[in-house]
């Protein structure tokens, strides 16, 4: 019995991998059932809420941003702490981070005209009409982000960050070193990220 019930375990286990692989991305955009992920996301989302709470308007949500993992994988956490959940959309990177566009972020950079996505801890502000339609502003209050509204770093949708682009190239596309979400997640930010939140972004590697 023992053997048998391993056996099922490994091939339900094989299974669950094989259907992760052909998913599309937009099925993870929903609360982990990862306890410990989930547990380290709300972690981090709780330090760096301290760490600023005296400039932020809102605290009950907060994105955490893991540059450490592809652009092919959900890496754009929403931690809500009051119901202590985790939700993960797709999120793209800059090209000054990425110059060889293989999905990966090498380096961040605080300069203008970097084009490369910054570290640290954001403040969102008001929606506006740009380029690609209604954003949100972004200010930075770290050393490493400072020039944030100066070099026009908003969180954005964007046609490159949609999950068709992982079908077809398995990677996202690169921003100007924007926060650039797929069309239809960008709604979330909308309604939960923006008016005075915390957005908090580095290389993390929470899995």
């Amino acid at each position: 019995m023992t053997t048998r019930f391993a056996r099922r375990s490994m091939i339900k286990g094989a299974l669950a991998g094989a259907a992760a692989l052909v998913l599309p991305a937009r099925v993870f955009a929903q609360p982990f059932t990862v306890p410990e992920q989930h547990r380290r996301i709300l972690g981090v989302a709780k330090e760096q809420l301290e760490r600023v709470r005296g400039q932020l308007w809102r605290t009950d949500i907060v994105g955490v941003a893991d540059f450490a993992l592809p652009s092919s994988l959900p890496r754009f956490h929403f931690a809500d702490l009051e119901k202590g959940e985790v939700r993960s959309f797709l999120v793209a990177h800059g090209k000054g981070s990425d110059p060889e566009h293989d999905g990966f972020l090498k380096s961040f950079s605080n300069e203008p005209g970097s084009l490369a996505t910054s570290r640290g801890a954001f403040i969102t502000y008001e929606w506006y009409k740009g380029k690609y339609g209604t954003s949100i502003r972004l200010g930075g209050v770290d050393a490493d982000n400072n020039h944030a509204l100066d070099r026009a770093i908003v969180l954005h949708p964007a046609w490159y960050s949609n999950p068709a682009m992982l079908e077809k190239w398995g990677k996202l596309g690169r921003s100007d070193g924007c926060f650039a979400m797929g069309e239809e997640d960008f709604n979330e930010a909308l309604w939960h990220l923006s008016g005075g939140r915390l957005l908090y972004a580095d290389r993390l590697g929470i899995y």
